[in-house]
């Protein structure tokens, strides 16, 4: 099990992370610090590890950038807990249950910060991104990494699709400064790759 550790923070919002289960993958805590509530990105995997830190960091609701079965191994756990959890209606037949429908273009409230949702599919029919208002945070899933776009050899994946959704939706909506934070692995910005999209479409992955 990886270690929790801070890994942002500004005057209103913190960002805690851990990295779980055989995928590695990264699960997000966002916490508004004027009022200690928090949300979830991703139950991925080690639900005791989740369910121990999520009342310490002020967790309300978990959201699911996508379903995936690597991302969702904890889902179960954290409802019966009492913690909601949502999930675009694309990819809501991939959990084995949750309790509320993302949809694009949304704000989401955790205390006193704002998030949109940023509908992105290509990885899953229902991948979602998640940018927090008045900073430079965008929760990117398996949609954007260092060095391209997430896997689309997986059963409803499609390469044409999450090249035009990190195109239009990521590069053309957010600033080359935007902190982006994937599903796996580490962080990148926009500006960092938004030079490389021909390339990308040029290799075909």
């Amino acid at each position: 099990m990886g270690q929790l550790e801070k890994i942002w923070s500004d005057a209103a919002a913190e960002v805690h992370k851990i990295v779980v289960g055989p995928m590695d993958n990264n699960v997000y805590i966002l916490r508004c610090r004027a009022t200690g509530d928090a949300v979830l990105v991703d139950a991925a995997n080690e639900h005791e590890a989740l369910l121990e830190i999520c009342p310490r960091l002020g967790v309300r609701s978990v959201v699911e950038t996508h379903g995936h079965w690597d991302h969702i191994q904890a889902v179960p756990a954290v409802r019966d807990a009492g913690y909601s959890v949502a999930v675009t209606s694309a990819d809501a037949g991939m959990l084995p249950s949750y309790d509320e429908i993302l949809r694009d273009d949304e704000t989401l409230e955790v205390g006193e910060l704002r998030i949109t949702t940023v509908a992105t599919p290509g990885h899953t029919p229902g991948s979602i991104c998640f940018a927090v208002e008045g900073t430079n945070l965008l929760f990117s899933g398996d949609t954007l990494f260092p060095g391209g776009p997430g896997n689309t050899s997986f059963e409803g994946g499609d390469f044409p699709t999450i090249i035009e959704s990190i195109d239009r939706r990521i590069f053309a909506r957010f600033a080359p400064d935007t902190l982006v934070l994937p599903g796996h692995g580490d962080a990148t910005t926009v500006g960092k790759e938004s030079p490389h999209l021909q390339e990308w479409v040029d290799r075909g992955w």
